[in-house]
């Protein structure tokens, strides 16, 4: 059974739910509600890249955005190099299309866990969520490894009633990237 939305709408639209300005949660949108919707958005993202939906990946990001993958010790020394950067949904796309044109890279399969999902404050329209993520990968020809570890850091905005990125960092705990960076984290 796929319980997925096509759409790139996911199953976390809930405009009707909110009321007054957007750091202010309406009557029937408790935190509980939100967490889920949260839950139900991350799941929808990291499902969209294991099923290889690349396509669908920007979608899940607002109109002004920023993508980042950085290392934990760039990060934490406030260090503005990263791994990987997309400063536009429009740098998004174009990455998307790298994938799928212009790189060459073995046949490999990465499957992404999310965990101890952490919704902090509204920072103006601005919802701050904090994720531990791992991504294993297997290539075809071998065992399946840690590809990478960290956590995501994001701010998310509501866009036509829709929550979307504005910024999702993936700060990777180590300074090394086993084998080559293809896909998004």
């Amino acid at each position: 059974m796929d319980l997925r939305d096509r759409s790139g709408a996911g199953l976390h639209r809930f405009a009707d739910e909110w009321t007054g300005s957007m750091g202010v949660i309406g009557t029937s949108m408790d935190r509980r509600d939100l967490r889920l919707a949260l839950e139900e958005l991350y799941a929808d993202y990291v499902g969209c890249l294991d099923d290889e939906e690349f396509e669908r990946w920007p979608d899940f990001f607002a109109e002004q955005c920023s993508y980042s993958i950085i290392p934990r010790e760039n990060y934490d020394r406030g260090l503005p190099l990263a791994t990987l950067r997309c400063e536009s949904k429009g740098m998004l796309k174009d990455r998307v299309t790298a994938v799928r044109q212009t790189s060459t890279y073995a046949p490999r399969y990465m499957r992404h866990i999310v965990s101890s999902l952490r919704v902090g404050a509204w920072q103006g329209d601005m919802l701050e969520v904090q994720a531990n993520y791992v991504v294993l990968e297997t290539l075809v020809d071998e065992f399946t490894r840690v590809f990478q570890s960290g956590r995501y850091l994001d701010r998310l905005v509501l866009e036509a009633g829709v929550l979307k990125f504005r910024e999702k960092r993936c700060v990777f705990d180590s300074i090394l990237i086993p084998n080559s960076l293809v896909f998004p984290i």
